[in-house]
């Protein structure tokens, strides 16, 4: 008998004034503690609309963890880092990485950026970056479904990026009056975050509106599980993550991740001696 998912708990994260000031507006999507929501660390929906040219962001470092960043409107970074609208990009900060994010002229943007734990026998590895484009992305579109992937697999969809922990991303847009039933691993942690319209979930329906945020139970099972999801009159678009839990704790700090307090410290002294290098 298939493993049927279903939404477990709503979670409605408020839009508060964002760190790069005026115009910044910064949704925490994930509301619960790590111990739940493992592997995933924090998650943010970064809204800016900045109106002047005085530079925002800036340099800033990162270890012991990824980034996962989508962008969902606008454009950011220069020359062959930039992104644009449906780009995707994973870094592996690793042993520890500085990673510049200015944005110096005015800008309409949007960006989703997750902060994901790496196992920790590859906590230190070598710091990397990997990019997906948006016409690069795996996607399909049948039946009123239309579905990107950008990390793990789904619908017979594989994205090409290489994952130290596994994680599935998809962009997920439905028509009004339509009805899928989708395949994820049983054991995945797994979230989605509606971005406009409103989706039933699970066997009994359960509703998930915009800019609600819909957990869904974890079954612990290396099988695959079903997904039931359904729209009414309104077309919808969400985000769906998922990824499997490495139930190993962590110690957070700032732009760090890692086991100990000790090695948290250690990391400051490497940034502040010029150790990690500039990606």
């Amino acid at each position: 008998m298939a493993i049927k998912r279903k939404l477990q708990q709503i979670d409605t994260p408020p839009a508060k004034p964002g760190f790069l000031g005026a115009g910044h507006l910064a949704r925490a999507i994930i509301q619960r503690d790590f111990s739940e929501s493992d592997p995933f660390i924090l998650l943010m929906d970064d809204m800016l609309d900045k109106k002047d040219n005085s530079p925002a962001g800036g340099p800033h470092p990162h270890a012991g963890f990824e980034t996962v960043t989508l962008v969902l409107e606008g454009e950011i970074g220069e020359g062959r880092h930039a992104m644009k609208t449906g780009d995707f990009q994973l870094m592996t900060a690793g042993s520890g990485i500085i990673h510049t994010e200015t944005i110096e002229k005015p800008s309409k943007l949007r960006i989703m950026q997750l902060w994901l734990n790496l196992p920790k026998a590859q906590r230190w590895i070598n710091p990397g970056l990997q990019e997906l484009p948006f016409e690069e992305a795996p996607a399909l579109e049948e039946d009123g479904l239309s579905i990107r992937v950008y990390s793990g697999s789904i619908a017979g969809l594989q994205s090409p990026i290489k994952n130290q922990t596994p994680l599935l991303l998809a962009d997920i847009s439905m028509k009004p009056f339509t009805n899928t039933v989708q395949q994820i691993p049983a054991n995945y942690n797994t979230f989605l975050y509606v971005l406009e319209g409103s989706v039933n979930i699970g066997e009994d329906e359960k509703l998930l509106k915009a800019k609600e945020v819909g957990w869904l139970n974890l079954v612990g099972n290396d099988a695959f599980s079903e997904l039931k999801l359904q729209t009414t009159e309104a077309a919808t678009r969400f985000l769906l993550y998922a990824a499997k839990p490495l139930g190993e704790p962590i110690m957070s700090h700032g732009p760090f991740i890692a086991d100990t307090a000790e090695e948290i410290t250690q990391l400051y002294r490497d940034y502040r001696s010029g150790k990690m290098e500039h990606i």
